[in-house]
């Protein structure tokens, strides 16, 4: 049977050596429905258990309790995602945090301890991701581990964010590749013999995302075109989204929700040749039950991954070679805006870029004179083929 021995020094408290040697110190923790609770503190070192229990008192102190339980990182990490940020982002934040956790950060540093995580094992997930993939992969890991043990440690369950004591990745300066005024000239021009003419031309002469463009309704476009609902694909099954979430299914995996910043939700003037293209493409287009302006020949809306291999094959057939992804043509617009010389303050409004902290909601319409004339030396740019767009041919032929 093991026996303890108390040698207790002055102001140390319940310090005692049990039958094994180990120093140990008990912490009284608030009871649970009527049960004591306890937090049992154990080393070889005297010192260390007097620091230990020094610290443990003053999270008490500070927190009102303490876990009594070791978790592993994988473990934390499962009740995170499914109780605190399921709650608290946006889908495809979740998503994202999942998937990261899921692929990079749990089968390195899963089967770890949270309360024997250090600043090492953070580093060892971001080396390794630099070394395999990309420095990008790296930065998110490190803001998705420094968000999930943030909320550790406000918990409790960590006495400091290990994320927080390493320096986070610095992202690679990539460069992009964009079309020149010329190039997106004779991109449009080519658009005539596309069925999907208008939605190129409107990509180039608004700079919408593409959830904002493919999620656009008819009742929100006259003279101005209203960005304030985006298509995005969720998987099938049970949405969980935050209280304060604003979407609206359409069909299938097919969300339209609000933009995630008030500079993301404007409204930008309607200016020729757009603004006779997209009155000719409402003539002739088939009518869709979603009351969407882009909507596929069937009626159904234009899938997002759809939309993305469609631009691939625009770009090939058009004897361009660059890599332009169709997220690429919001920076193509604002070069043409810069070249355009309209101000950087409108071009912010233009793209609904957050870059200071103002915000913004409806502003466009008090700044509509301006925006007005930026949108239109921004067609004038590249708009002496615009008009010769076809859409009712192009219709035809598909």
């Amino acid at each position: 049977m093991a026996t303890k021995t108390s040698q207790r020094g002055k102001g140390e408290g319940a310090i005692y050596q049990d039958g094994n040697g180990l120093w140990t110190a008990v912490v009284e923790l608030p009871p649970t429905e009527g049960k004591r609770r306890r937090k049992v503190i154990r080393s070889k070192d005297k010192n260390t258990v007097i620091r230990k229990l020094t610290e443990a008192k003053a999270l008490l102190q500070d927190r009102g309790d303490l876990p009594t339980s070791s978790q592993t990182v994988e473990q934390w990490f499962r009740y995170w995602l499914e109780n605190i940020a399921a709650k608290e982002v946006r889908p495809n934040t979740y998503m994202g945090y999942k998937s990261v956790l899921d692929k990079h950060v749990i089968p390195v540093i899963g089967k770890v301890r949270l309360d024997k995580l250090t600043p090492a094992h953070i580093r060892r997930v971001t080396d390794l991701l630099e070394e395999k993939h990309s420095s990008t992969y790296a930065l998110n890991a490190h803001r998705v581990m420094s968000s999930s043990f943030t909320v550790a440690e406000r918990e409790g369950r960590l006495h400091r964010n290990p994320a927080k004591l390493t320096k986070a990745p610095r992202k690679q300066r990539l460069q992009l590749e964009v079309l020149t005024t010329d190039e997106a000239s004779r991109l449009i021009k080519q658009f005539g013999d596309s069925p999907e003419a208008y939605l190129w031309a409107a990509f180039i002469l608004t700079g919408a995302r593409r959830g904002e463009l493919l999620g656009l309704e008819w009742d929100r476009v006259t003279d101005d075109i209203e960005l304030s609902w985006q298509l995005q694909r969720f998987p099938l099954g049970e949405l969980r989204v935050p209280n304060d979430y604003e979407y609206r299914h359409l069909t299938g995996g097919l969300y339209l929700t609000r933009p995630k910043s008030s500079a993301g939700w404007r409204v930008i003037p309607l200016v020729d040749p757009l603004k006779s293209i997209l009155q000719r493409w409402r003539e002739v287009s088939p009518p869709n039950e979603f009351g969407l302006v882009f909507a596929s020949q069937a009626g159904t809306p234009l899938g997002p991954d759809n939309a993305t291999r469609a631009w691939a094959q625009v770009l090939k057939k058009s004897g361009i070679d660059k890599a332009v992804r169709l997220h690429d043509l919001r920076h193509t617009t604002v070069d043409l805006l810069y070249e355009a010389g309209v101000p950087e303050s409108i071009i912010m409004e233009i793209v609904g870029h957050s870059t200071r902290a103002v915000t913004r909601g409806y502003k466009s319409r008090g700044n509509r004179p301006q925006l007005t004339l930026a949108m239109q030396s921004l067609s004038d740019l590249v708009s002496p083929a615009v008009p010769e767009i076809d859409v009712q041919k192009a219709l035809g032929d598909a």
